[in-house]
């Protein structure tokens, strides 16, 4: 005798709706966490407005040999202990043509501090050699796959992505950071060298994405 199964409606709405809620939560865990840029990926150029009101792209920096995009915020103690370490890497590598394109992808409904108005409070403050981009609607840190502040992208002269992660291995005191994976992948650019640290997590605050 055959066996037959029969499925009630409530258990079909169930099923259904477990499968619904995994997609939404993998689609967002997508778009949040996963997915950007790997090693020897090509980073497409971006437009956003700098804190002096002018917008900036990569394509618009002129002699570059190549970026150090930090995605980065006014708010996150991690992005403070940074803020002098990022002035010093854009003086050091700004003349040799590796400028500091800092931008902040946080939502300001979730995090008021980190407003376009507040960046140019700080800019100001901080007196920054570098832009300082509002990424308002997220998409290039999503297409970048940044997750953290600060999160760092070397790229060279082709936007090639050749470095991705921390800043040093040292947040709470750059005086005891032994590895420089940033300067160090920027000094093997220069010098036509393969950079040998390519990836390291990058260790500060989440990025604060705009609610759905």
């Amino acid at each position: 005798m055959k066996k037959t199964f029969a499925f009630s409606p409530v258990k079909i709405f169930m099923t259904a709706a477990l499968l619904l809620t995994a997609a939404v939560t993998m689609s967002f865990s997508l778009q949040n966490v996963g997915g950007g840029y790997k090693i020897g990926d090509t980073a497409q150029d971006f437009n956003l407005k700098n804190v002096n009101g002018k917008n900036v792209s990569l394509a618009g920096i002129k002699n570059a040999k190549g970026y150090i995009v930090i995605f980065t915020c006014n708010h996150c103690p991690y992005a403070k202990a940074y803020e002098q370490r990022i002035i010093e890497l854009h003086q050091k590598y700004a003349p040799l043509g590796f400028s500091v394109v800092a931008i902040n992808s946080n939502d300001k409904d979730v995090q008021p501090a980190d407003s376009f108005d507040n960046m140019k409070k700080l800019a100001k403050q901080k007196k920054y050699p570098f832009p300082y981009l509002y990424d308002e609607s997220q998409e290039v840190a999503k297409t970048f796959g940044a997750t953290r502040t600060p999160h760092v992208y070397v790229l060279d002269k082709d936007r090639v992505v050749r470095y991705i992660g921390a800043i040093d291995d040292n947040s709470e005191d750059p005086g005891l950071a032994k590895e420089k994976y940033v300067g160090s992948a920027v000094e093997a650019l220069l010098g036509g060298q393969e950079v040998a640290v390519k990836e390291t997590k990058a260790i500060g605050c989440g990025i604060k994405w705009k609610k759905s």
